[in-house]
């Protein structure tokens, strides 16, 4: 997954979940965040940031998009689209499934709408969570509490055939991923019982880049 055109910028202070203030080119810049999560560890005073670039004869609000940033030794995508886009670049490389295997997004089944749909031939589901939480090179989901992903999670636990979630770490040398049972007690109660419902629970960590993220290396989860 590779952006067109990338700028490096200073963070600011965000004044609600989808705009924050950046300085750029010694000026203030209001950007669009595409990440609705909290994320109040990484968007800290000061951090260098990334932004995407959609070219100033663009007709949206906003011109650039926060996409990265740093924290540490560690750069983070929190582009909450990247995941997605990732996972299926990974999947049609012929990761998880058999090369050449009819891989689908957004795929209508029952009364929802699963990320990833796979013909194996039989019908396979598979929800994709971007992770961007991390304590001490731990890795935790979610970030807030989240209604809908517990509700994905009982979803894929009825569904007849072969399911899986895979959560998609956006970052890279972290020592395993486990689900935030402080934050979200319910999420990570789902968790542990789509597993024993036979749901395949994944997560993989991020090659991370300004202007790329590409899933790298299995990571251990510990529920």
């Amino acid at each position: 997954m590779r952006y067109s055109k990338i700028v490096p910028a200073r963070f600011i202070d965000r004044p609600n979940r989808f705009i924050a203030h950046v300085a750029l080119d010694g000026r203030t810049e209001t950007v669009h965040v595409k990440n609705t999560g909290r994320c109040r560890e990484l968007l800290v005073p000061g951090a260098l940031v990334y932004l995407s670039d959609a070219g100033e004869h663009t007709a949206r609000k906003t011109r650039y998009d926060l996409v990265a940033v740093q924290k540490g030794e560690r750069l983070v995508n929190m582009d909450s689209q990247a995941p997605n886009a990732a996972a299926l670049e990974w999947l049609r490389a012929g990761h998880l499934f058999p090369a050449g295997t009819d891989i689908r997004p957004e795929y209508p089944y029952g009364d929802s709408r699963f990320d990833i749909a796979a013909f194996t031939p039989d019908l396979a589901l598979l929800e994709v969570k971007g992770v961007t939480l991390e304590r001490d090179g731990v890795v935790l989901f979610p970030d807030a509490p989240t209604v809908r992903g517990a509700k994905h999670l009982r979803e894929l636990a009825a569904f007849p055939g072969e399911s899986y979630i895979l959560f998609v770490i956006q970052m890279e040398g972290v020592k395993y991923f486990a689900p935030n049972a402080e934050t979200d007690p319910a999420f990570a109660a789902a968790l542990r019982a789509a597993r024993d419902a036979g749901v395949h629970i994944l997560a993989c960590d991020c090659r991370v880049t300004p202007e790329t993220m590409e899933i790298n290396e299995p990571v251990e989860v510990r529920l």
